[in-house]
């Protein structure tokens, strides 16, 4: 296991977790959106 397999893993790590940070910030914002909009 050298250096350059650890930089890429963490490089994929840091990409899925901003992918998933990104995805979920997306959802929270557009159930807050229509939220808005309902009368129930």
């Amino acid at each position: 296991m050298d250096y350059g397999w650890m930089s890429h893993a963490l490089l994929w790590i840091v990409g899925l977790m901003s992918v998933c940070a990104t995805l979920g910030l997306v959802g929270a914002l557009f159930s807050l959106g229509r939220s808005g909009y309902r009368k129930d």
